[in-house]
């Protein structure tokens, strides 16, 4: 089963994964495929948390994985991507994972023989990086709807955001929005992050993507924390069970003092951990 993003998946099927990655947390379900299945990951961006724990869910799973490396591969020759992907195609993996920096990749591939799961495309989605985040925010609130969201940060170049704008709002959760001005985007309403900090359950910050800053965006990064980020002051305004999340990687003192990284309150490291979980759920229902 393909899992390109989580536009066509109903609260159900949502509810449905999220049950398959605590069952496999909590030891209620163990399945080992004694190697016969094979996961290939072609990661053509970086990536740490994402690449490796698809790899560890492979494994966890009793899966071998194939992890492509662009260096030293044919794009070198000047293959293209696509013919990159049908290569994997015609070795007949159980499963590809991909991730890639164009906007919608997928689109390419729906005729794949192999089920497809987007590790992350472009700016637009980050399926599994938002089931993860479902599931964290489950765990904490015993609910994924009914919530108030505040997402902060660098929201226009945000795949995470935008896959968790769409889903936060379609499962019942008002979602709020703050950053700065470079950082706003046509069609969505930005709040003042001082006016909301004490109403929401959850401050969701967003890392600064320099690489995908292509002018100046004329901020001050040395007083950013105090402008935008997530410092004690605003830490100690937040209700007393909201929560923080953020994707990661995270650059402590820039969007999140460093010292609220490992906080009484943030669940960033729990989002690693449960990133291990829904991919293993993500696998499983691709290649049982």
């Amino acid at each position: 089963m393909n899992l390109f993003n989580l536009y066509d998946y109903s609260k159900d099927d949502i509810l449905k994964l999220l049950d398959l990655a605590l069952q496999f947390k909590h030891n209620k379900l163990r399945v080992n495929f004694n190697q016969e299945k094979v996961i290939c990951t072609l990661f053509f961006e970086p990536s740490t948390r994402t690449h490796y724990s698809f790899e560890m869910a492979a494994a966890r799973l009793g899966a071998q994985c194939i992890s492509f490396n662009a260096v030293g591969s044919s794009l070198d020759k000047n293959e293209s991507f696509y013919d990159t992907v049908k290569f994997f195609e015609a070795i007949v993996p159980d499963a590809i994972v991909i991730r890639h920096s164009i906007d919608n990749y997928y689109q390419q591939f729906t005729n794949l023989k192999v089920p497809l799961i987007n590790g992350g495309d472009g700016q637009c989605n980050h399926p599994t990086q938002s089931l993860l985040d479902l599931m964290t925010i489950y765990e904490n609130f015993k609910t994924i709807s009914n919530l108030k969201i505040l997402i902060v940060g660098d929201i226009k170049h945000s795949r995470v955001a935008h896959t968790n704008i769409e889903i936060f709002k379609r499962l019942g959760n008002e979602v709020f929005l703050a950053g700065p001005k470079p950082f706003h985007e046509e069609g969505l309403f930005f709040v003042d992050f001082d006016e909301y900090i004490d109403q929401v359950d959850v401050v969701m910050l967003l890392r600064m993507q320099f690489e995908r800053h292509h002018e100046d965006i004329g901020l001050n990064y040395d007083t950013y924390l105090d402008d935008y980020g997530l410092n004690q002051k605003r830490y100690d305004l937040m209700k007393p069970q909201a929560i923080i999340m953020h994707p990661a990687p995270f650059n402590r003192g820039l969007e999140i003092d460093g010292n609220l990284v490992e906080s009484e309150k943030s669940k960033i490291f729990e989002q690693m951990t449960n990133g291990l979980f829904v991919r293993m759920a993500v696998l499983y229902n691709a290649i049982k």
